[in-house]
């Protein structure tokens, strides 16, 4: 499918512009339908909202509300009368408003309007639609008018869910900035302004469809209005890694000397099968929101889950066709120029990657225990957690909602922001005052209204107000004391709702099933890494190290938010409780993310790990070659996460905030430190299975499938065409056994081409220059100061039998495209490996003796030599030639 789309890019550039552009035009027209329903199933909060929906169909559209204080005076003042009235007035007349009650009319209900001191007052304007659906001029149109009221001496604020709307920055700052960040970022990493742009672009066509799309779905199912910000943040941050990872894969290949095309063939299908997989791991992530049967997040899955997919598809379709478009000139010109005099450059790691790997090596118990440090303390606050609802007194004090928030609780008391709603089912009225007498004196209540009845006669509401603010903790103890004492007692059939025990509700349930929701997505992802890596540990590692990272990271959200460190600086007004669905939202997003760092980390150290059965060279090597990609990576996440403080919307900040503090833990302290730590002490046993459970195991390859390697009879002709028909059985001409060999000139007589190993007794802590030559990295390992053995080079045994070296050109040019096998004397495959960009080999043997070594590469003539392993490492390089005609092997 990458040469397809490299080689047709044309049309798949204008398949996905047509796309964008039919999605925007369809989404333009059509508008959007988000909706907010925040009730969780069979909950007392739910029941008291059903039943005001019946029985008062005519309380409909959303209500704001303008309030006023004079600094002198009372508020029923002529002079102020004068300058209020005319402005309610106005606004009444305006087409959209349904109803302004005003605290001038007559009446003990508009009385109740002016506080105690006279000086603050305020007037409910109802609009004839909810917030979502009333448009934007228009409510403007009512802060000006309000705002136009003010003069020395008379405040005037406004305050409501329509009016937030109109307070929320520009659309798209937050994007913006985050965009602008990761592009510096790219261009810091590549050098190039063209590779720079690839990430970005790609990343924008996957969030813009998935933006329209989104917007399109809303009038088919329930999307509430967090909804798109949380698909963009996770958009964002997804496709530019997954086009970032990509893009790096494919400079690497040009750099090395692919073709262009064959370089973005190879990337998309080494680095593209890791984005395939690590974005289904995302949106297995998400759709384990699922379990938590709330249909609010039903739509926070449809917009993220379908902004992952779309985010994976321009990666693997958008991306080629925009790199067949660039060709070499996604390289920088001084690389351009620097290819073209001195010729493919080797892959090799260096610099800090490198130092950093053998520095996790050479310590990986300080590191780990260093790493869990930095954890454990970052988690800490995590038991302070708190699950509720922030409101507009969270907003910015310069913001007219939260004047309005302070005013009213200045004037009113703080509970008068967040009232609740006792809604009495069958109650005759002697009954409903009983009540409200029982409620009036019920501890934490300061103020109680009944409203009028329903037509019928049958359902009552009395409105409380408690003497606490909604966000307070003493709000919740009253509204289970009057659920579980006052209305028990009084023998009435009756709910307690409104908004500040719907969203009470929300955070007991959510908090009540949030065990089952982690239980879920760690048992899936562990699941998907089982298959994909075929270990128990592997993915056991993970999901610890996914735990680590969700607890830190709600460490760092609780510190900043709940208990307000740092919180002025990131310009949050006012700390409160954590929004009570983040925690299932960020959980998913952040198992996803986690997954992705874990797959593009473990897949380089397992595809090591076939290659050589090494643990500790595939840990090292996996760490050296994508901690630098990864790291990038994070960064970028973060700049665009924590651009969404810029969002206006406090759900969008928590997320971005805590989002962008989780991938820095686990970029920087998981997966670059803490991981590969552990897997160095764990050793071989990271990639033990059981045999019966790998033969039930479907088989999923995150890496691309190796070259089938030659099969016996093919390497018999290969051993018999270099060596003789002999060769082929090493007893008739060469050493049979090492006893055999126990004077090199006798095997050297029978067979000038065995190569010996050493047959001394081996020293496994010799001086370094010993590991340099089958360490191509240039990371030499010897004993510690305490003789510690997990020190020995490759992190095998001393006496380990190993045949390591480099196969050249006779120019001494490295070959990394060969295949190496080491067989036994009766034809069986042992061991078999590629070269690594520098030619570099190491093949392991099970003890010393005899055995057969033939290297393949395509367009070079094959070579096969017999060698004798001793006790010891033995080194052995091979030059191959270039194959010439289609005759035998030379």
């Amino acid at each position: 499918m990458a040469r397809w789309c490299y080689r047709h890019r044309v049309v798949v550039l204008v398949l996905w512009l047509t796309a964008l552009v039919g999605l925007g035009a369809a989404g333009g027209s059509a508008g959007t339908d988000y909706v907010n329903v925040f009730s969780a199933p069979d909950t007392d909060s739910k029941r008291a909202g059903e039943l005001m929906e019946k029985a008062f169909p005519q309380r409909s559209g959303d209500t704001d509300t303008v309030v006023w204080k004079t600094a002198r005076g009372s508020a029923r003042d002529a002079a102020v009368r004068a300058r209020i009235e005319p402005v309610l007035a106005e606004i009444a007349g305006m087409k959209g408003i349904g109803e302004v009650a005003s605290p001038y009319a007559p009446g003990p209900e508009a009385a109740a309007r002016v506080s105690r001191d006279g000086q603050i007052a305020y007037a409910r304007i109802t609009f004839t639609a909810q917030a979502n659906d009333v448009s934007k001029g228009l409510v403007q149109d009512v802060v000006d008018t309000a705002r136009g009221a003010e003069r020395a001496g008379l405040r005037v604020e406004l305050g409501g869910q329509a009016i937030a709307r109109v307070q929320e920055p520009p659309a798209g700052t937050a994007e913006a900035v985050g965009v602008a960040a990761a592009a510096v970022v790219l261009f810091l990493a590549f050098g190039s302004l063209f590779a720079m742009l690839l990430p970005i672009l790609t990343a924008l066509f996957a969030v813009g469809t998935g933006l329209l799309a989104t917007m399109l779905l809303s009038h088919v199912t329930a999307v509430p209005e967090v909804a798109p910000l949380l698909g963009t943040l996770i958009g964002l941050g997804v496709g530019i890694d997954y086009a970032l990872f990509i893009v790096t894969r494919h400079r690497r290949g040009i750099l090395r000397g692919l073709d262009p095309e064959e370089s973005a063939a190879q990337a998309l299908d080494t680095s593209g099968r890791a984005v395939l997989f690590a974005g289904g791991t995302v949106c297995v992530a998400l759709a384990g929101m699922l379990v938590m049967n709330m249909r609010f997040l039903d739509g926070v899955v449809i917009a993220a889950s379908l902004t992952v997919v779309l985010s994976v598809l321009a990666a693997v379709t958008l991306l080629p066709a925009l790199l067949g478009v660039l060709g070499p000139r996604v390289l920088s010109r001084r690389q351009r120029r620097r290819l073209a005099d001195t010729g493919p450059e080797p892959e090799e790691p260096t610099g800090l990657a490198a130092r950093w790997a053998g520095a996790v090596q050479r310590r990986p118990r300080g590191v780990a225990l260093l790493a869990v440090a930095v954890m454990a303390a970052l988690s800490l606050p995590l038991l302070s957690l708190r699950l509720g609802a922030t409101d507009q007194g969270n907003h910015q004090e310069s913001s007219t909602t939260r004047g309005a928030y302070d005013l009213l609780a200045e004037g009113f008391g703080p509970g008068f922001n967040g009232p609740l709603q006792v809604v009495v089912e069958k109650a005759d009225p002697a009954a409903t005052e009983a009540l409200v007498e029982r409620i009036r004196a019920t501890k934490g209540v300061a103020h109680v209204a009944p409203a009028p009845p329903s037509a019928d006669g049958g359902t009552a509401v009395i409105q409380v107000v408690p003497t606490t603010s909604p966000q307070s903790e003493e709000t919740d103890r009253l509204i289970d004391r009057l659920r579980d004492d006052v209305l028990p007692r009084a023998g009435a059939d009756a709910h307690v709702g409104g908004v500040t025990a719907v969203f009470k509700d929300f955070a007991t349930v959510t908090a009540d099933r949030l065990p089952y929701f982690v239980g879920t997505i760690v048992a899936l992802g562990f699941l998907l890494l089982l298959v994909a890596f075929r270990s128990l540990v592997v993915p056991l590692t993970a999901a610890v190290m996914n735990l680590f990272a969700a607890a830190a990271s709600f460490g760092v959200l609780v510190a900043v938010f709940q208990w307000g460190w740092g919180a002025e600086t990131l310009g949050i007004a006012k700390e409160g409780p954590i929004t009570a669905f983040l925690p299932v939202v960020m959980l998913s997003l952040l198992f996803g993310l986690s997954m992705d760092y874990q797959v593009f980390l473990v897949s380089r150290m397992h595809e090591e790990w076939l290659h050589t059965r090494d643990n500790a060279r595939a840990v090292r090597v996996g760490l050296a070659e994508t901690s630098r990609v990864i790291n990038c990576a994070a960064l970028i996440m973060i700049c665009v996460f924590s651009a969404f403080v810029l969002s206006g919307d406090m759900e969008g900040a928590t997320a971005g905030i805590g989002l962008a503090a989780a991938v820095a833990l686990d970029a920087f302290v998981l997966r670059t430190a803490l991981v590969p730590a552990v897997m160095q002490l764990l050793g071989r046993a990271n990639w033990w299975l059981p045999g019966w459970l790998d033969r039930r195991l479907p088989h999923l390859a995150v890496e691309p499938k190796d070259a089938a390697p030659p099969a016996p009879e093919d390497l018999e002709a290969l051993v018999a065409a270099a060596l003789g028909p002999a060769a082929a059985a090493p007893q008739g001409g060469a050493c049979a056994s090492p006893e055999e060999c126990a004077v090199k000139g006798a095997c050297e007589a029978a067979d000038p081409l065995t190569v010996h190993g050493d047959l001394t007794p081996y020293e496994p802590y010799q001086p370094y220059d010993v590991y340099d030559a089958y360490d191509p990295y240039g990371v030499s390992y010897a004993a510690d100061e305490d003789g510690d053995e997990d020190h020995v080079p490759g992190g095998r045994e001393p006496g380990a039998h190993v045949v390591h070296g480099f196969i050249i050109t006779p120019d001494g040019e490295p070959i990394h495209t060969v295949t190496m096998t080491l067989l036994s004397k009766g034809g069986r495959q042992l061991d078999r490996v590629s070269t690594l960009a520098d030619g570099s080999y190491v093949l392991a043997a099970p003890e010393p003796g005899v055995y057969l070594l033939a290297a393949t590469a395509p367009g070079y003539a094959s070579r096969a030599r017999h060698i004798m392993l001793g006790s010891g490492p033995l080194t052995y390089d091979l030059e191959l030639v270039e194959a010439v005609g289609t005759g035998p092997a030379q």
